[in-house]
């Protein structure tokens, strides 16, 4: 496998919100057209001081050959949007990966509630959109600190105006305490399908909520990495196969799975390196894994037929996997 990187020009930065800007990108001129997504699909910018960063699509999928991303300025930044916020420039040309999705709308004909938490609308609205364009019956939940801390909020109310669809807006400071997810997600269908993207906290209350009231159609994206550690049953030291070449590497205590097999001299797909991006994903063919990603619903992995190399591990003396 190798790394597809596009080349982007940023031709658009646009205040959304306090400590958020919208960064449009094109392709440069003459170049080809950039690929296609669907809603829920996030790119990786390779930006010029050398960090990899993911960030979600917000414009629609119908729109031809611009790719749109919003971007919080993290107070714990590494580098990252810190970066974008007081350097990125209009012009500047940027390496960019194709779109990936680690967060689909779920194809059915039932109701869909949206939840986005701060910077976790950018997917978020992206999808609601997708719906309500497609004639889906959707509503949109969006929690933030403060109304002065939410973006997209007149583009959200127009788009409701034009074609239908439920918003609740639920600002901390207005309401006097944080959200009740529980209470919110409450009375709604067994068929519908619940979504949410935002800060761990949230999606963690998220997840409590939608067990109590025994939602069934639960998905999650999460855009910062939650440690997992090992199985007790997960093995320090296994054997890996890849089955397209048939090189056998052993694993030894320690080791990354992702760094080992680049070790020895493979091109592999990956961004954050952290199991919340999905670029390192990779299918097994023999084993049993031990996952410990950010990225794989429980279904996902009880199937046992793919894995995040970065941060998974083993469960039985032998991997297969399909590269």
């Amino acid at each position: 496998m190798s790394n597809e990187t596009l080349t982007a020009l940023v031709s658009q930065i646009r205040y959304e919100a306090e400590g958020i800007i919208s960064i449009e990108l094109r392709p440069e001129p003459g170049a080809a057209d950039f690929p296609a997504f669907t809603a829920g699909s996030h790119i990786d910018l390779n930006l010029p001081n050398g960090m990899v960063r993911s960030y979600s699509l917000y414009n629609s999928p119908a729109e031809p050959n611009r790719y749109v991303v919003g971007i919080l300025r993290d107070k714990k930044s590494r580098g990252g949007s810190e970066w974008v916020h007081r350097q990125l420039r209009v012009g500047t040309r940027l390496a960019i990966s194709a779109p990936r999705n680690n967060f689909p709308l779920q194809p059915h004909n039932g109701h869909s509630v949206l939840v986005a938490g701060g910077i976790g609308i950018t997917p978020v609205l992206c999808m609601f959109r997708e719906l309500l364009q497609q004639g889906q019956s959707a509503e949109l939940i969006y929690c933030a600190r403060t109304r002065s801390e939410a973006a997209f909020i007149a583009e959200i109310e127009a788009l409701t105006t034009e074609l239908g669809g439920t918003v609740r807006f639920r600002f901390d400071d207005e309401a006097g305490t944080p959200p009740n997810l529980e209470q919110l997600l409450q009375g709604q269908a067994a068929s519908t399908h619940f979504y949410c993207c935002g800060p761990t906290p949230m999606l963690d209350a998220f997840e409590a909520a939608c067990a109590q009231l025994n939602h069934a159609n639960v998905h999650i994206e999460r855009f910062a990495a939650v440690e997992i550690a090992a199985s007790d049953d997960a093995r320090s030291s296994y054997v890996v196969e890849l089955a397209r070449s048939g090189q056998i590497i052993q694993i030894n205590p320690g080791d990354s799975l992702l760094e080992r097999l680049e070790g020895e001299g493979l091109d592999l797909d990956c961004s954050c390196r952290e199991g919340v991006c999905g670029a390192c994903e990779v299918a097994v063919l023999e084993g049993e894994i031990d996952h410990r990603d950010g990225v794989l619903t429980k279904a996902e992995r009880a199937a046992n037929n793919t894995m995040m190399i970065c941060v998974s591990g083993c469960k039985s003396s032998k991997l297969v996997l399909d590269i």
